[in-house]
């Protein structure tokens, strides 16, 4: 739709009245993939349409706690707006929120009207239209874990339903209040694509599938899915957290995306019956690529100083570099479908990830393999996590910064100035958390030293 088409703005004001819908939450991805928004009146549409709404560039570089971190284009820009337009074409109504339709929007810099160089929905755009020049359209199922919490009498957090070892189950043994149920059916008329789910590993984990798609759909789904998921546990007076590791006595969350091409022809290009085990070469390309770029995605997959504590021997995530077939305990496993479902499953990545940034980056990658057009090694036989079989994958934020500031092929496809301000805003991060005197250091020092 044309950013200025009065009369195609007029027939979805017209059908969302016709639903009962007067305001709709115009939202979009800051850097770190939580959802930034603002409720407009529909009969302000046109106006939010064809003027944007002006938001601060520098909620891009804004911290969970709400400090301005001093990012290039911000603060030492005298704090300009970006302009937010309502992409009418993701309008759905909200099932919890009477009255109210959400979209996505487009992000721009309303001096030149261009995207916005932080934006991550573009920056996944960018990285998808590289793809399309060598003939191959990305297609991705996410998969997200998160844990569900109930406030507790001293003002903190605990984890609802903690009984132990009801691994992989649905009903009430797991989930007594019915959460899962109540979230599947809510999100199902989200019209996300949301297919099943089940309690987690832990207690109070659970996960929720999303069905695949093209890699940009993906993403926007698996946004609206977190951004979902949290509001709906805070009507409930919980806490949804898709935090990497939020608890020491439990395991952590991850987001394993699927990922295939599909080529000019719309057929799976990973797949090929006569190739090493049943892959084309551009699917062993691809895995190649991702192993090879895997210390600089660590960054973008593994977004914080809290993600690297989910990592370690007999974790089940995966912090070696290595690829296996349908092998759990390798960082890249192929999964036993061929034909169309030929795939390769990247289990690096934790949910507290930004879904357009880890997709970006995972395509990047896959795509420098398929250009390289070099083979992976042997896969990983057996039980992994053996560093003499595999080199370790970086072990802290601050290295897995290094690592992509280091690999200039792609930080050259993620462009310049977002690899930039995506490093200076996150070594902003492991600097605020290197000055921050820990519970544990309190614990561990104060009454004998």
């Amino acid at each position: 739709m044309s950013a200025h088409d009065p009369q195609e703005v007029r027939r979805h004001m017209d059908r969302l009245a016709a639903d009962g819908i007067d305001v709709v939450r115009v939202t979009y991805p800051d850097l770190i993939g939580t959802d930034r928004a603002r409720d407009v009146l529909v009969e302000e549409l046109p106006r939010a349409v064809e003027h944007g709404l002006a938001f601060c560039r520098a909620v891009y570089h804004t911290s969970p706690q709400g400090d301005v971190v001093p990012v290039s284009g911000g603060l030492d820009a005298g704090l300009p707006d970006i302009a937010v337009r309502p992409d009418l074409g993701t309008l759905t109504a909200l099932p919890w929120e009477p009255g109210v339709a959400s979209c996505l929007a487009e992000v721009v810099d309303p001096a030149t009207g261009a995207p916005a160089p932080e934006s991550p929905r573009d920056l996944l755009r960018r990285v998808l239209k590289r793809c399309a020049e060598h003939g191959l359209r990305p297609v991705v199922g996410p998969e997200l874990e998160y844990y569900l919490c109930d406030a507790a009498p001293d003002g903190g957090w605990h984890r609802y339903a903690r009984d132990p070892g009801v691994v992989y189950t649905a009903g009430l043994r797991a989930d007594p209040d019915n959460h899962l149920l109540r979230t599947l059916r809510q999100v199902r008329d989200l019209d996300i694509g949301v297919i099943s789910g089940n309690h987690e590993f832990d207690a109070g984990q659970f996960e929720i599938n999303l069905t695949h798609s093209d890699a940009l759909s993906a993403a926007d789904r698996a946004f609206r899915f977190k951004a979902a998921v949290k509001e709906l546990a805070r009507r409930e007076g919980r806490l949804a957290t898709f935090m990497a590791k939020p608890f020491n006595d439990a395991g952590g969350s991850g987001f394993h995306l699927h990922l295939s091409c599909d080529d000019a022809e719309g057929r799976n290009a990973f797949d090929d019956p006569a190739g090493a085990y049943g892959l084309a070469a551009t699917a062993r390309h691809a895995v190649a690529g991702v192993l090879a770029h895997a210390p600089a995605l660590a960054a973008l997959l593994n977004p914080t100083v809290n993600s690297y504590k989910r990592f370690g021997p007999d974790t089940l995530a995966p912090w070696l570099i290595d690829w296996g077939m349908d092998n759990r305990s390798a960082m890249v496993r192929i999964p036993p479908e061929r034909g169309s479902g030929a795939r390769m499953e990247l289990r690096l990545g934790d949910a507290s990830a930004n879904p357009y940034l880890a997709i970006a980056g995972t395509v990047a990658a896959a795509l420098l393999g398929v250009l390289a057009g070099e083979e992976p090694g042997a896969p990983l036989e057996g039980y992994g996590y053996d560093t003499a079989r595999s080199a370790p994958l970086p072990t802290t934020l601050c290295a897995a910064l290094d690592a992509l500031e280091a690999d200039t092929a792609l930080a050259e496809i993620l462009g310049k100035d977002f690899t930039t301000s995506f490093l200076s805003y996150k070594r902003d991060e492991v600097e605020r958390f290197r000055r921050f005197v820990t519970d544990w250091e309190f614990t561990e020092y104060a009454y004998h030293l």
